[in-house]
């Protein structure tokens, strides 16, 4: 079976390169635009900015605050109920980051606000140390995978051997309700930072930054997209737990390690949250306006004879077609199926082509980041 797998990921792995290739060299019906094409950048700029990323903030803070109260609640009174109101408080505003996890440009750029609040594997040991010690600074870059909604998984769900267990933990150890408090506050203030950056005056700066340079709204926050899309959710939510970039699958890297059965709903949330952004669907889904799939269809792109929007929106089908047929805890499914989430991790790596190599060359976009998973 070892053998039957690296093969499988060997040739994963040369014919992801060789489409790459292949699309870079071969590509002669999608030309580049020039720097003087007239699609409006600032109309897009504005919807994506008033009808996506501000409401997608303001429901992450509301859905943070909500967690911060039901906190709040639990320490004075540490209740079962109270404690469920708490996980359940925990897992609204981790479903509401999901959609506004991608947009890391400006103040949540500034912060490193995704490193702050989702790296996974959590770092239990070292969150154990903390606890004990009462002696951490959440600020530092060495603590990012000992804070944000993974610990919170941990102390909620893996802290003990039961829920009973946890919550006795909580009773009996303050330094332990400390660490939640502090956690549970670190997400509010990033979050309420970045919410009030972009209603502070960010947001005429990034809509105003309508340009074509390398450091033009569009250009960064398009690279930001997919960057989250190849590396967070294509990667870090399928690929690694599922052996892609390893010898064996990795059970133990998915997201939501502890609560486990959340997994498939926190990427099905990322995966929407994605296909609307490239359709310029409104956060609310009220409405839709000029967006990556609008800019491609004004500059007539096609590859290989079809409508390079299509192509990528079809993929986007296929990939969540493919997704339903995941289980809700991915832990199980990387253990017991892990051929469905390999085959998921294909169907994502599609679109990672057609977006990285056909879209970006259509925008005369450059990317920004340095890939090195070998994708």
């Amino acid at each position: 079976m070892s053998k039957y797998y690296l093969s499988i990921k060997a040739f994963r792995f040369i014919w992801s390169w060789a489409m790459i290739i292949f699309m870079v060299a071969c590509s002669t019906e999608n030309e580049p635009m020039t720097d003087t094409d007239n699609f409006d950048r600032q109309v897009m700029l504005v919807n994506w900015a008033d009808n996506i990323i501000i409401p997608g903030y303001e429901n992450y803070v509301g859905k943070v605050t909500d967690m911060v109260n039901a906190k709040n609640v639990f320490l004075e009174d540490r209740s079962t109920e109270n404690f469920d109101g708490l996980k359940n408080a925990w897992l609204e505003a981790y479903i509401a980051w999901q959609s506004v996890s991608m947009f890391e440009i400006g103040k949540a750029e500034e912060l490193s606000i995704r490193d702050y609040t989702n790296v996974y594997p959590t770092d239990n040991a070292g969150i154990e140390d903390n606890v004990n010690s009462e002696s951490y600074d959440l600020n530092l870059p060495s603590l990012r995978d000992q804070q944000g909604f993974p610990a919170l998984d941990y102390l909620l769900y893996g802290s003990a051997e039961n829920s009973s267990m946890i919550l006795a933990r909580f009773e009996a150890e303050e330094n332990l309700r400390n660490y939640l408090n502090d956690l549970i506050t670190r997400l509010s203030d990033l979050s309420t930072a970045v919410l009030q950056d972009w209603e502070g005056g960010y947001r005429d700066e990034f809509i105003n930054n309508d340009g074509s340079t390398a450091s033009s709204s569009v250009n960064k926050l398009v690279n930001d997209y997919l960057f989250y899309y190849e590396k967070a959710l294509r990667a870090g939510k399928i690929g690694i737990p599922a052996g892609v970039f390893s010898n064996t699958p990795l059970s133990n890297r998915v997201e939501a390690f502890y609560k486990q059965d959340v997994s498939k709903t926190l990427f099905m949330t990322s995966l929407n949250a994605s296909i609307d952004f490239f359709n310029g669907r409104y956060f609310n889904g009220n409405g839709q306006g000029e967006s990556l799939k609008s800019y491609l269809d004004f500059l007539n792109s096609v590859t290989d004879g079809s409508n390079l929007s299509d192509l990528i929106n079809d993929q986007f089908t296929s990939t969540k077609v493919q997704a339903e047929s995941l289980g809700e805890d991915f832990y199980a499914e990387v253990e017991n199926n892990n051929d469905n989430m390999l085959q998921t991790y294909d169907e994502l790596q599609t679109n990672t082509i057609l977006l990285k190599v056909d879209m970006f060359q259509a925008l005369n976009i450059q990317v920004d980041y340095v890939d090195a998973d070998g994708d």
